[in-house]
């Protein structure tokens, strides 16, 4: 089993800026992807940002250029670091990882429970 334990999340105003970090745990031979994704009351869980074990990255369109992904493949931590925040970014923030247990299993995907985010306007 995986646990994946989110933090960093809070109240900010409009234009401010919060570092959420995940860190990763339990039975694990390699992650292949790590990253986060958002849902906003009434609406879909959505991609934010997911990094390949490889350093790959891929952005939500609403991000792009705001926010910055980071991970420590050692560590199995991942970070996001979320600058010129908007009310829109308001939402839960999930930890999301797609790993393998050991070396002949195949991908499982795991989630966090998840930090919320709000940002004032």
């Amino acid at each position: 089993q995986v646990q994946l334990v989110e933090s960093g999340g809070g109240l900010v105003q409009a234009g401010g800026s919060l570092r959420l970090s995940c860190a990763a745990s339990g039975s694990i031979f390699r992650i292949n992807v790590m990253g986060w994704y958002s849902q906003a009351p009434g609406k879909q869980r959505e991609l934010v940002a997911v990094m390949t074990d490889s350093g790959s990255t891929t952005y939500g369109d609403s991000v792009e250029g705001r926010f910055t992904i980071s991970r420590d493949n050692a560590k199995n931590t991942v970070h996001l670091q979320m600058n010129s925040l908007l009310p829109e970014d308001t939402g839960y923030y999930y930890c999301h990882a797609v790993v393998r247990t050991n070396l002949f299993s195949s991908q499982q995907t795991y989630w966090g429970q998840g930090t919320q985010v709000t940002v004032s306007s």
